[in-house]
């Protein structure tokens, strides 16, 4: 999988404050800066995430969808 890493960014505290969002209440981070984060492209960082399903909490990782997005939060 090493050809499909990327450079890896500097961590630092700030970097990570910006890539955190607050979405309905929930601290958020979209695939593509976790992807960024840990050097690989986003798809094999979903790819790495589909391939250790087990080792994540169900409520770790959802997918937005446009019904979720327009609905008014109750």
């Amino acid at each position: 999988m090493s050809e499909e890493r990327t450079n890896n960014l500097e961590i630092t505290e700030e970097v990570l404050k910006t890539k955190i969002l607050i979405i309905r209440g929930q601290q958020v981070m979209l695939d593509s800066d976790l992807a960024e984060i840990y050097g690989y492209t986003t798809k094999a960082f979903n790819q790495q995430v589909r391939n250790n399903l087990g080792k994540f909490d169900d409520d770790f990782r959802f997918q937005l969808t446009w019904d979720v997005i327009c609905t008014p939060a109750g």
